[in-house]
């Protein structure tokens, strides 16, 4: 076979360019630290690094999402906590209230005293979380949530909660209107009241003794006094029970349908006093109001004193469990707000992983590869330098 100069001059310059490729190609390669930097590298890879690559970034939004309620749920947390610490300075406040050796004026200062730390309850009520946000507006509102009107406190929230758009569920806000607004009244399950106490008694919040003989009516407990004999006789929604004409003992408890009351002091003829269901219709700052209110009415009995105390107690304690219970649910969406922070993690970790897989260099095999070019083009190019020596007019010229 007949090998023309030119075609073997054209064969060695084709194998140096090849090789001079390759050179470049690996150098690129150690350069970027990557073995797929286009496409056409690798066409299998390369799309596994994309589905790897978008899966990556749907968890790096994801987690900017849970960040956000994360931060929110913790200014919650915060001011739910708050708001515990002053109600329960409420609360010391009222017991005190109930010393009997206390003035008209004494109360009256304390009076004064829950009234200031009913303003600062509004405004941890309205506590924003830095962004503009209302931390209790609900679904959204460009105002304040709780206006403190002249008639009391009013919620211009929205009804639920404002959720992060992510594909789990998180709030960045909570229902104010459900937290602050919407306390159950009395014991939580019904409500004790003095309808006439024209003598020494009054009545405490009560407990529930049978949680499956409650019926939701309404009980009234009438008293008669007859020759110094005091009895008491109940009614259930107005009908006559089966006690009738009880003898009645001061400190010993009532007890109708699941339910107890005690009666402290001595009764007079005709007075009465009801069980009626709880409603969630107590809010924290009416409550607080009723609380001021009393504590400012002047020339009361000491009977007056003790029941207005006991259901001003009777109520913030309702108010404080649902705050209390608002606060638990944060901790439980803080708590679920970390589990889903561990999934992202490992959902990026492993998307990292497989991009890495599919693109990134074995550096050692790399370098090991990069010197056989590197020699192969070396041995390329003497190649070419002494096949350019192999011409009939180089032997012509001498």
């Amino acid at each position: 076979m007949r090998i023309s100069t030119a075609n073997s001059y054209d064969a060695s310059l084709q194998q140096l360019m090849t090789r001079q490729d390759n050179l470049s190609a690996a150098q690129e390669q150690l350069t970027t630290g990557k073995r797929v930097n286009r496409a056409s590298d690798d066409p299998a890879a390369a799309a596994r690094a994309e589905r790897a690559l978008a899966a990556e970034n749907r968890a790096v939004a994801g987690q900017r999402a849970v960040d956000a309620s994360k931060n929110a749920m913790t200014l919650t947390e915060s001011a739910l906590g708050d708001a515990t610490d002053l109600l329960q300075q409420v609360r010391e406040t009222l017991i005190a209230a109930g010393n009997a050796t206390y003035t008209d004026a004494e109360r009256k200062g304390l009076a004064d005293k829950i009234g200031e730390l009913r303003k600062q309850l509004v405004a941890v009520a309205n506590r924003a979380d830095g962004a503009g946000t209302y931390l209790f507006g609900g679904q959204g509102s460009g105002q304040a949530p709780f206006l403190d009107a002249a008639g009391g406190v009013v919620y211009r929230g929205g009804t639920g909660e404002a959720v992060v758009a992510s594909s789990e569920t998180l709030p960045i806000t909570t229902n104010g209107d459900q937290i602050w607004m919407q306390s159950r009244s009395g014991n939580g399950v019904f409500d004790a009241n003095a309808v006439t106490a024209t003598g020494t008694a009054w009545i405490d919040s009560g407990h529930v003794t049978n949680p499956s003989a409650l019926t939701g009516s309404t009980y009234s407990i009438q008293f008669s006094v007859v020759a110094g004999a005091t009895t008491y006789s109940i009614l259930q929604d107005g009908a006559p029970t089966a006690q009738v004409g009880m003898p009645f003992k001061p400190g010993q408890a009532i007890e109708i349908d699941g339910m107890a009351a005690t009666i402290a002091g001595n009764p007079a003829d005709l007075d009465e006093f009801t069980l009626t269901p709880s409603t969630s219709s107590q809010t924290v700052f009416d409550t607080l109001d009723k609380a001021i209110a009393d504590l400012k009415t002047p020339l009361r009995s000491g009977t007056q004193i003790a029941q207005s105390n006991a259901d001003n107690l009777a109520n913030l304690d309702q108010v404080m469990a649902t705050l209390s219970g608002a606060r638990t649910r944060v901790g439980e969406t803080l708590n679920r707000i970390d589990g889903v922070t561990g999934r992202l993690d490992s959902l990026k970790l492993s998307s990292k992983t497989a991009r890495s897989d599919a693109e990134d260099l074995d550096m050692t095999s790399a370098i090991s590869d990069f010197a056989n070019q590197q020699t192969g083009y070396d041995a390329s190019l003497k190649a070419y330098t002494m096949v350019q020596k192999l011409s009939l007019f180089n032997y012509l010229n001498g």
